[in-house]
């Protein structure tokens, strides 16, 4: 085994951080959470009513959201309010909305990463 990284190798690295962040962005709890706190800030009693989660589910996405710096809270008498740390998010998701509505949604129909209808039996 070589200790000299190839160019390969040093670009996947480079590319790990925005994998990572694609990933937090992967789960449509986590999504929708973010896409709601893009309209402004929330308490999770709020998330809770608009996204129809558990409130114990909301608190895991927002404490990993937090942790991934996508998200931060300010207490509000009893509760926290949260809000996006990251306004570049809301261009993003509408990135994402010309880029879904360009490709037909193909992406949903993708055997890999899109929702399988089939019975793979």
């Amino acid at each position: 085994m070589s200790i000299i990284a190839t160019d390969a190798e040093v670009e996947r690295a480079g590319l790990a951080p925005a994998a990572a962040l694609f990933r937090s962005l992967g789960d449509p709890g986590r999504l929708s959470i973010l896409r709601r706190l893009a309209v402004g800030p929330a308490r999770v009693v709020d998330l809770v009513d608009v996204l129809g989660l558990a409130q114990s589910t909301v608190s895991k996405h927002l404490a990993c959201l937090r942790d991934c710096g996508l998200v931060d809270s300010e207490p509000v008498g009893r509760a926290s309010l949260f809000r996006l740390t990251q306004p570049a998010l809301i261009e993003m998701f509408a990135a994402a909305e010309t880029v879904l509505a360009a490709t037909g949604n193909a992406v949903a129909l993708c055997p890999n990463y899109g929702t399988c209808t089939e019975d793979p039996s």
